[in-house]
C-alpha cells in the first residue's frame, strides 16, 4: 500500500515567489525565511516522495463567490498555473495522479465527506509557491501532485475539526492505495496574518508558537476552536491554519518532528515552516 511518510507546512504568501524568480533568497530581508527551509530540503532529497497531496486554498481562479465549495479535489492529468494579479510568472504544468485522485475522492464520498469534483484546475500563488520552496532546483518538479482545496475566502468556513477530520479521512485513504508509493502531505497557509480592516498587519506570534508546538504533540487542542476564533488569534487570513491541521491529521503512525522555523514579518505575514514524520 501507499504510504504517507510526513506532513509539511508552509506559508504561501505572493511575494515569496517574486523574491525567489527575483534571486532573493540571500538579501538580508529574505535569507532568514528561505534559510529554515533547508533542513526540509535535505529531508526530502533522502526521502524522494512520489506524490504530494496539497491542500490549499484557491484565490478566485476556480471558485469565486458565486460558486465556492468548502472542499474540493483535483483528478485531473495536468494542473496550469495562472497569476491571479499578483504579477507571478506563469510556469509549465504541475503533474497531476488522476488514477490515485480518483481512489482519493471515492475514499472520502465514502467517510461521508461531499466534495466537488475537479477535472480541471488552475493553480495559483497558494499551491504554487510551497512547491517552489520545497522543489526549488525543479520548476515544476516530477512529483505527481493531488491539489486539495479548502475554502478559507468566504464564511462559512469549515470548523477546524472537519479539517482535520479530512486530513484523516485523506490518511486513510492513501493507506488503502495499493502500489508501494511514498506520499507527502503539505499543508500551505498562514501563520497570523490579516491584510485589510482596523487590524491590518496584525500578527499574533504567541498563538503561531503555540499552534505549532500542538501540530507536534497535541493536534487535538486545535479543533477546539471554531472558525471565529481563528480568525479572532490568527487574523482574517491567518485562519489558513486549518490547512496546517489538515495535513497533519493524515499521519497515523508516531509523529516526530524534522524541523520548524518562525519568522516575523514577511510583507506584513508571519511566516512558518514544520516538517513532522510519520513514523
Amino acid at each position: 500500500m501507499a504510504r504517507i511518510i510526513g506532513a509539511l507546512t508552509s506559508s504561501h504568501i505572493p511575494s515569496i515567489g517574486n523574491a525567489i524568480s527575483n534571486g532573493k533568497q540571500e538579501d538580508a530581508y529574505w535569507k532568514p525565511f528561505f534559510d529554515g527551509y533547508k533542513p526540509v530540503l535535505e529531508w526530502l532529497d533522502r526521502e524522494q516522495p512520489d506524490v504530494a497531496i496539497v491542500l490549499y486554498n484557491d484565490h478566485g481562479l476556480n471558485f469565486f463567490l458565486n460558486n465556492l465549495p468548502t472542499f474540493a479535489v483535483g483528478a485531473a492529468a495536468e494542473y496550469i498555473t495562472k497569476d491571479e494579479g499578483w504579477g507571478l510568472p506563469v510556469f509549465p504544468p504541475y503533474k497531476g495522479y488522476p488514477e490515485m485522485s480518483w481512489h482519493v475522492i471515492e475514499s472520502l464520498i465514502e467517510q461521508e465527506f461531499d466534495i466537488a469534483m475537479c477535472q480541471e484546475m488552475a493553480m495559483d500563488h497558494a499551491f504554487i509557491n510551497p512547491m517552489r520552496l520545497f522543489w526549488p532546483n525543479e520548476n515544476p518538479p516530477k512529483i505527481k501532485t493531488i491539489p486539495v482545496a479548502i475554502n478559507t475566502v468566504q464564511f462559512p468556513l469549515p470548523r477546524p475539526a472537519r479539517c482535520y477530520a479530512l486530513g484523516k479521512a485523506i490518511g486513510n485513504a492513501v493507506a488503502s492505495w495499493p502500489t508501494d508509493e511514498k506520499v507527502v502531505v503539505i499543508g500551505t497557509g498562514g501563520m497570523s496574518h490579516q491584510l485589510d480592516g482596523e487590524r491590518a498587519g496584525f500578527i499574533n506570534k504567541k498563538f503561531d508558537e503555540m499552534c505549532m508546538q500542538a501540530l507536534l504533540n497535541d493536534p487535538e487542542k486545535l479543533t477546539q476552536y471554531s472558525a471565529l476564533e481563528l480568525v479572532r488569534e490568527a487574523g482574517a487570513q491567518g485562519a489558513e491554519i486549518i490547512m496546517w491541521l489538515a495535513a497533519r491529521g493524515a499521519l497515523q503512525g508516531r509523529v516526530s518532528k524534522i524541523h520548524s522555523s518562525y519568522h516575523i514579518p514577511i510583507s506584513n505575514t508571519a511566516a512558518g515552516v514544520l516538517a513532522l514524520a510519520n513514523n
